[in-house]
Order: structure tokens, then C-alpha cells, then sequence
């Protein structure tokens, strides 16, 4: 019984922490999928921010830290966006509760 009790409380920490990344169940490689909208605008900082693209960053700068994971994932990198110039998005889309000062690697979310 004692035995019982103990492989359930493994199995039970060991499903929470499966589902404690930065971005909960999903990796930032998948979640970057959805920010394909902000592909011209994560790579120049000139560039209009689509409101598509505002839309997905809203609700990703509710958690920094996953979209401070999502913009410096593999798949961001592929695609060519430039980390510097895609923290300024939440910003450019004028979001007055964005996650100012938040350090992203070595960056930080103006």
C-alpha cells in the first residue's frame, strides 16, 4: 500500500511537471506558429505591426515569460526574426499593460 501511495505521488508530480513549461502544455516552437502574422514586423522595426499580429502578442504578454520563450525559440530563429526588434511589437501595438523592463535573455522589453 505504502508502495501504491508513493509510485502515485511520482506519477502525479511528474504530470504537473510535464505541463510547467514556459508556455504550458505547448513548446514555444508551436506556440511561434501562431505569431506568423508578425513575421515582417519581428524583422523590421519600420515595418506596421498587423493587427493579426497585435492580437496573438496580447495574449502572449499576459506571460512574458512564454513569449520571451517564443521569440527566442528555434523556430523564430528559422524564420529569420530578430529578437531585438520583436520585443518591441507588444509596444508598437501600443499595449499599455505590456510587460515593460522584463529581461529576455539579453534583452528587455522596452
Amino acid at each position: 500500500m505504502k508502495f501504491l501511495c508513493i509510485l502515485g505521488l511520482i506519477l502525479l508530480i511528474g504530470t504537473v511537471v510535464d505541463g510547467a513549461g514556459e508556455c504550458g502544455r505547448s513548446s514555444p516552437d508551436n506556440e511561434a506558429m501562431k505569431l506568423a502574422p508578425c513575421a515582417g514586423a519581428a524583422q523590421d522595426a519600420n515595418s506596421a505591426v498587423p493587427g493579426g499580429c497585435c492580437t496573438q502578442i496580447k495574449r502572449f504578454s499576459q506571460n512574458p515569460k512564454c513569449l520571451c520563450a517564443i521569440l527566442l525559440s528555434d523556430t523564430a530563429k528559422a524564420s529569420g526574426v530578430d529578437p531585438e526588434v520583436a520585443l518591441t511589437i507588444p509596444k508598437r501595438c501600443n499595449f499599455a499593460n505590456r510587460p515593460v523592463g522584463y529581461k529576455c535573455g539579453a534583452y528587455t522589453l522596452p
